[in-house]
């Protein structure tokens, strides 16, 4: 017996658009209101998740805080990164590397 075609799902917007694709969303993409969770962060960044615990523990790396997505204290309870914060941090790399090199 054939099995059903597997339904087809809509193509929502990468974090990176733009614009939504999501239909009947017309504001544009807003970063700042924007969560990512760790597979993203790890590819913005280019690090992996241990460094990325490890920056956080240092007040002085500057690395943005994760926002809790539940009330949940254990660990391993889900968390996020606003992507503007993150983007900020990026950039703030750069304009180091960009003043040493000055």
């Amino acid at each position: 017996m054939a099995h059903p075609p597997a339904p087809t799902l809509p193509n929502f917007a990468s974090p990176f658009d733009s614009t939504s694709a999501v239909p009947g969303l017309a504001a544009p993409f807003d970063p700042a209101t924007t969560l990512i969770r760790m597979p993203r962060l790890e590819i913005v960044t280019g690090f992996k998740r241990s460094t990325i615990y490890k920056l956080m523990q240092c007040p002085d790396s500057g690395f943005p805080q994760p926002v809790k997505l539940s009330n949940s204290t254990a660990r391993g309870a889900p968390v996020a990164w606003v992507l503007s914060e993150v983007q900020s941090w990026v950039k703030s790399r750069i304009e180091a590397r960009d003043r040493v090199a000055a």
